[in-house]
């Protein structure tokens, strides 16, 4: 089959090829970046999402009307009223002062399950009885063994037993969430904050599905394989500078004016102790800037997001895989319809599109995990971006490296044929326009013979030097003196030199070094480069020496030259294609640059390498470094 007709085949699978590794790409990247998303730091990246989202999208004025009041047993009730160690007494007073104008529901985030004394606890009782609904606390000990709950003398037919309990994440501490259920064994209780939202409605029970519970008409969203976690939708701090904007009335100021109990009338009282000398249960919220919330404070919030019904819901597994993929073929899209500056700018969209779909979804009301969907953009893009870069780069630099031997051809043929060119041309018009007796014609035959094997010679060599360079050819090695590889480059030199009246030395080898093993060729050539490059930047009356020594197996042919040498500068580009130095430029002899390159690379084919020594006005020292053949 031609190569016209076979063309447009190897056109599409150049054409399928990108496609195919870039769809393999963006199937990996959506791998790694939903395991990612599984994980403890996709959970941690996506829980400081939704806190930046909460800070950036704050509850609206309306939002934050209220309906409970954090009855705070602050430092200044602590310190007025004798101290932890009256804090039952505390507690009964303030009952008492709520009993003229009594909450609808309060809510004591204190467990008192500790042995107190008798007659304060029938007055705590009987003042309990006078409020329409109570809400004391109870909490699982320490050993997960049994509940600690008040003594029975306080519970009565107002009161009920919900749990004091919330959930920080392990992974930063911060507490985001409360579950509404516990159980210790047989027993089960449910949250205060629920409990108390349950008789602020007015009802008498709860009824319970898998996914969710109900309140009356309110459905919670609080899946039972999960510990009935519920996200609280924290209200942002007050103006006042508190933690939340949850109404905060101090005990103290309650037990100094009872009439102040009239603005809880109707609503539902958290009383707790705020005060951070006492209190144990101190946690960090979204919104807590570095100071910490209090256990009742967080029950307080818990209410008034089930009170309001505002719940945020995760975004199911199944729309948030198909948003990944969404975003990321609409990627991919992108880079396989397009090869310039719309397959970014297609990328751009998605990218732009992750980064607002998280706060977008929040707004309402659902949290979607940030980790999966920027992830879902990001990862595919810089994936495809990268092997787009990284294909059109080498497929650059093939064809750079193509064009960069295609000029090293023609380079070489000018520079290394002009002689044997010019010598057969001269002959041949010799021949031709003049009669010339049989002996001079004889001689310039052989010339001419001489000069076209020459040329010959010099055409395989840069056929082989190509075929070296481009890794397509095993060298023809064999086994030959030194001695006699070094006399042929300098004979063939020895015209030029003479031209110069530059003497030639030849310090022949020791014993220690007389064969290597090589392609006599192409170290034919090297050698004769150096020599030539020697004779040609030096001055005339100087001398060009070849030396020969052995140094731990390795065979150390060195050009050593009395000419113009070199710079540190130019040492470190002379042996880089097409660079000559100032000083070659200035001297007027012709050359493309590339002798030296090719050098290089025949003594690299050898496993050799080599060395330079030179300094300005002093001359330089190229030395060939080349295994030399074992002893048989």
């Amino acid at each position: 089959m031609s190569e016209a007709a076979q063309s447009p085949n190897r056109g599409k699978r150049e054409l399928s090829h990108p496609r195919a590794a870039q769809g393999l790409i963006v199937l990996v990247a959506l791998l790694i970046v939903w395991l990612a998303g599984a994980s403890p730091l996709g959970h941690l990246a996506d829980n400081n999402a939704a806190d930046a989202f909460f800070r950036w999208f704050p509850a609206t004025q309306a939002d934050r009307a209220t309906v409970s009041t954090l009855l705070a047993i602050d430092e200044a009730t602590l310190s007025a009223h004798g101290g932890v160690r009256r804090l039952r007494t505390i507690v009964t007073e303030a009952v008492e002062a709520l009993a003229a104008h009594p909450p609808k529901v309060l809510a004591i985030d204190l467990t008192m399950a500790d042995a107190g004394d008798p007659a304060e606890d029938a007055r705590l009782s009987a003042a309990l009885t006078r409020l329409p609904h109570v809400v004391l606390g109870a909490e699982i000990r320490s050993d997960a063994q049994q509940w600690e709950q008040p003594p029975p003398s306080l519970l009565t037919a107002h009161t009920v037993l919900g749990h004091v309990h919330a959930a920080p994440d392990p992974m930063d501490s911060v507490c985001r969430e409360i579950p509404l259920e516990k159980a210790v064994g047989a027993r089960r209780y449910w949250a205060l904050s629920l409990e108390a939202m349950r008789l602020w409605r007015d009802e008498p029970y709860l009824l319970e599905t898998p996914t969710s519970l109900l309140v009356g008409s309110i459905e919670i969203p609080a899946r039972r394989d999960t510990g009935r976690l519920l996200r609280i939708r924290y209200l942002p701090p007050s103006e006042e500078g508190g933690l939340s904007s949850i109404r905060r009335l101090s005990v103290a100021e309650l037990l100094a004016n009872p009439e102040s109990a009239r603005s809880l009338r109707d609503g539902v009282a958290f009383l707790g102790v705020t005060a951070p000398s006492a209190a144990r249960d101190r946690l960090m919220t979204p919104f807590s800037y570095g100071r910490s919330m209090q256990g009742v404070e967080i029950h307080a919030n818990a209410f008034e997001t089930l009170a309001s019904g505002r719940f945020l819901r995760p975004v199911r597994s199944g729309m948030l895989l198909l948003g990944a993929l969404l975003l990321a073929g609409f990627v991919w899209w992108g880079f396989a319809l397009f090869d310039d500056w719309r397959a970014y700018a297609i990328a751009a969209v998605a990218l732009l599109s992750a980064l607002i779909l998280p706060p977008a979804a929040f707004v309402q009301s659902n949290l979607a995990s940030a980790a999966v969907l920027v992830g879902s953009a990001w990862l595919p893009f810089l994936g495809l971006a990268g092997h787009r870069y990284w294909f059109v780069d080498r497929k650059l630099k093939r064809a750079t490296r193509e064009t960069e031997n295609y000029r090293n051809a023609i380079h070489y043929v000018t520079h290394e044929m002009r002689t044997p060119l010019t010598a057969i041309q001269g002959s041949s018009e010799l021949i031709s326009r003049y009669r010339l007796g049989d002996e001079k014609q004889k001689q310039i035959a052989t010339m001419i013979h001489s000069e076209s094997k020459r040329l010959g010679r010099l055409i395989q060599v840069f056929l082989d030097v190509e075929r070296l360079s481009a890794g397509e050819m095993e060298l023809r090695m064999e086994r030959f003196p030194i001695e006699s590889l070094v006399t042929i480059c300098l004979e063939r030199a020895r015209p030029l030199a003479d031209g110069k009246d530059i003497l030639l030395k030849w310090q022949s080898a020791p014993e220690d070094c007389l064969d290597v093993v090589g392609d006599r060729e192409l170290l034919e050539h090297a050698l004769y480069n150096l020599v030539t490059n020697a004779i040609k930047y030096s001055s005339a009356g100087t001398t060009v020496q070849v030396s020969a020594s052995n140094d731990n197996g390795m065979l150390r042919l060195a050009v050593a030259d009395e000419g113009m040498g070199l710079t540190l500068e130019e040492q470190k580009a002379v042996f880089r294609k097409f660079y000559r130095t100032d000083g070659a430029e200035q001297s007027g002899e012709r050359g493309s640059g590339i002798g030296l390159s090719i050098v290089e690379q025949i003594v690299s084919a050898h496993n050799g390498r080599i060395e330079l020594a030179s300094s300005p006005g002093v001359g330089s020292t190229f030395t060939l470094v080349l295994p030399m053949a074992m002893e048989s």
